[in-house]
């Protein structure tokens, strides 16, 4: 592997707000240092948004058949990318795919876009399908963001993404520790999505509601806040926990926004320390939800940091590329701390020119 190495980390979240790509230089000398050069999100259109939202419910066939095609418009996406930027040094590319399906329970997950498609259109090495093999060796498959939090960003006590899911990682004893909180996002969009908007531009809906308190908990009461850890959460849950409870109230939309923000405050307020001295690092889109940050700050003593816009936006593709640039030196990028696996190890598949 070359000192530095140039890789495109490509990540496309729950929330459905588009693809995002960061054409980043990785170095390695006295621990990894990172460069984002350029970070782009490309936009999902309607009919992609909606086919990736129905691809839960659809047939075997029909999921073969969506995997193709996502494949081949990831492939389009980047190499359009490339051409666009101007790229020439690009030594690999590291992409996530999209989560369709998510249940390590069951021993199973499934993120569509990882066919060879994207070596082909591209002709550079691709790296993709990072959670399958956590699964199979007994892990949650997810997170896995927390070795580039450990590695790239240990100067923070708590490294918290708010995104579709609220994830958040630590260290603690010498072992890194990670796990989702609560679904986040893409509870709250699908309801603004009910009012013609893709968000609650910076929580201005919810903070003009009022808190449910028995909605509120019954949402903190949820099995889940309470299952030991690691774990993680996939759509299923929304469909089948969060969004019948909330329905089952019929409030106006402002009333549900405010409370589910400050449910979700709760949860990722309680898995701080509640000291003045440590930090939490927020990114993700969560962290322009103005409203959900000061709810999130009335619950802990914890210091929030958010840094600037192109990490709150674009660190999950940083941390992809990372994870390709590991995986390409064979190095530790999946960690049995955080996933429950039985074992640390080198996750991804490596499609070659």
């Amino acid at each position: 592997m070359k000192n530095p190495t140039y890789i495109i980390g490509v990540m496309s979240g729950t929330s459905l707000d588009g693809i995002d790509l960061a054409y980043v230089k990785i170095n390695k000398e006295k621990g990894y240092h990172f460069e984002i050069l350029h970070a782009s999100t490309i936009p999902y259109t309607k009919e992609w948004q909606e086919k990736l939202k129905k691809a839960f419910t659809i047939s075997a066939e029909e999921i073969t058949k969506l995997d193709a095609d996502y494949s081949l418009f990831l492939s389009d996406t980047i190499q359009q990318y490339i051409t666009e930027q101007k790229i020439v040094s690009l030594d690999l590319i590291a992409s996530h795919g999209h989560t369709i399906f998510h249940n390590p329970a069951a021993h199973y997950t499934l993120q569509i876009g990882n066919l060879p498609g994207i070596t082909h259109k591209t002709q550079v090495k691709t790296i993709c399908n990072f959670r399958i093999q956590d699964v199979a060796l007994g892990g949650q498959g997810a997170p896995l963001v927390p070795i580039g939090d450990m590695l790239l960003f240990s100067e923070y006590t708590y490294c918290l993404n708010i995104g579709g899911f609220s994830n958040i990682s630590y260290q603690k004893d010498n072992e890194r520790l990670a796990f989702d909180i609560c679904p986040t996002n893409i509870v709250m969009n699908e309801y603004m999505r009910k009012l013609g908007k893709e968000y609650d531009d910076k929580g201005q809906l919810a903070a003009s509601g009022n808190t449910h308190k028995p909605l509120l908990k019954a949402l903190n009461n949820l099995s889940f806040y309470s299952d030991k850890k690691p774990k993680s959460l996939g759509y299923e849950f929304v469909v089948n926990s969060i969004f019948p409870l909330i329905n089952s109230y019929k409030l106006s939309t402002p009333d549900l926004l405010n409370t589910y923000v400050e449910h979700c405050a709760m949860q990722i307020a309680s898995n701080t320390s509640n000291r003045p001295s440590d930090t939490l690092l927020i990114t993700g889109g969560g962290a322009f939800n103005n409203f959900l940050i000061a709810r999130i700050e009335h619950y802990t003593s914890t210091r929030v940091i958010l840094p600037d816009a192109r990490i709150i936006n674009y660190k999950e593709a940083l941390i992809f590329a990372f994870l390709g640039y590991l995986r390409d030196l064979n190095k530790v990028n999946c960690l049995k701390s955080v996933t429950g696996a039985v074992k640390n190890h080198s996750g991804g598949i490596i499609y070659t020119i």
